[in-house]
């Protein structure tokens, strides 16, 4: 299923929605938590965003492991494989990440989509701290899976 389709590498075809869907749920789960007065113009979009980045990665992760079990049972080996290897442990945190921040994006959304339910200050604080930390580790990693897959493909420029 995550192998190919029409002889493509399935990575090839879907990682490019986790790396558009990523940094824009990471931005609009930000600003949705700390600026409460746009919260009814975003929240359609930022739990939208909390469900289709989240499945984006977990396809671009499984897609990718497909094409890494092919490139080793290929003869894939040395300086690629450590490349591989290093891209696909970035791979992996950046789904942690990324369903962490979907999981607080969906629950802040929630708790505050009705029109004029505002949330205690203390909850607040965390819902911005949390959010804060989850859009970080993601926008990190998302550029960390991506440049060490540019890498293995097209070589350090």
């Amino acid at each position: 299923m995550f192998d190919q389709v029409n002889g493509l590498p399935v990575h090839a075809l879907v990682l490019h929605a986790a790396v558009v869907f990523v940094p824009l749920l990471a931005i609009l789960a930000v600003v949705y938590a700390a600026v409460p007065k746009w919260r009814p113009r975003l929240g359609w979009a930022v739990a939208l965003l909390a469900l289709a980045a989240p499945i984006s990665t977990f396809v671009a992760k499984e897609s990718g492991e497909q094409l890494y079990n092919r490139l080793v049972s290929n003869g894939l080996k040395g300086k690629g494989l450590e490349i591989l290897n290093d891209h696909m442990d970035y791979g992996s945190m950046l789904l942690w990440f990324v369903l962490g921040l979907g999981v607080v994006s969906l629950v802040m959304v929630g708790l505050t989509f009705r029109p004029g339910r505002q949330l205690p200050a203390v909850a607040n604080v965390v819902f911005v701290v949390l959010t804060l930390v989850l859009a970080a580790g993601s926008l990190y990693y998302v550029f960390e899976t991506g440049d060490s897959g540019a890498t293995a493909v097209w070589g350090s420029y």
